[in-house]
């Protein structure tokens, strides 16, 4: 189940499942992060999920990356809590194409498609939250329909609105700030992703979350 731990400096190690991004090895790996977390080690000060790994930050003045191995691979799923419930789909309204989606029409063009099909395609299906990263709240979902999956925009651009709906590759996501960004732009919505106001920030998708978008709104 787990293919190798691999250091990340001096006080990191990535705990790699996989080698490509699957709803499978991603299930996985949110399970061993709720069980890490749940160990209540202060020595592990840092757990972040990813497409394929889990990452690890530890305290070197405590542990070594053997202990984090070990603490790994010991661990038993059967008492770890549920990162997040995947029984709701959470409904995004999206403005497509215009001022709200400047790469509709390119992101088209290269797919061999209409706007209106590229819209139906990337709304057709539920995706999954495989991790938040890049800015706070900022959910990586997928998996993108192959027929839509544009590779990222070659300049990135240097302030990309928040609610902005961007594809890259097999990857979906939404902006939950105002942000430099390189995903090709196709819609906007005026849900609210991140809210940073309280003691603790609120995240409105979390990994283990399905969405789906819902355009013309």
């Amino acid at each position: 189940m787990i293919l190798d731990v691999v250091p990340a400096g001096e006080c990191g190690a990535y705990i790699r499942f996989g080698t490509q991004i699957d709803t499978t090895t991603n299930a996985i790996i949110l399970e061993y992060a709720a069980a890490l977390r749940n160990l209540r080690r202060s020595e592990l000060t840092d757990i972040v999920p990813g497409y394929v790994s889990l990452y690890v930050e530890f305290d070197v003045q405590q542990i070594t990356i053997a202990d984090v191995r070990s603490m790994v691979t010991n661990i038993s799923l059967r008492d770890a809590p549920k990162m997040a419930s995947t029984e709701e789909v959470i409904e995004i309204p999206v403005s497509y194409g215009g001022d709200q989606g400047p790469d509709l029409t390119q992101v088209a063009e290269e797919c061999g498609l209409s706007e209106r099909e590229v819209v139906e395609i990337h709304s057709a299906r539920e995706y999954l939250v495989f991790f938040l990263g890049f800015t706070p709240g900022y959910p990586f979902m997928g998996i993108v329909d192959e027929r839509i999956a544009v590779p990222r925009l070659a300049k990135p651009r240097i302030k990309v609105p928040a609610g902005s709906v961007g594809i890259a590759g097999f990857q979906t996501g939404i902006y939950p700030v105002d942000s430099p960004g390189g995903w090709r732009i196709i819609g906007r919505t005026t849900k609210q992703l991140a809210d940073m106001s309280g003691s603790e920030p609120q995240f409105l998708l979390r990994p283990g979350h399905r969405a789906r978008f819902q355009p013309g709104v």
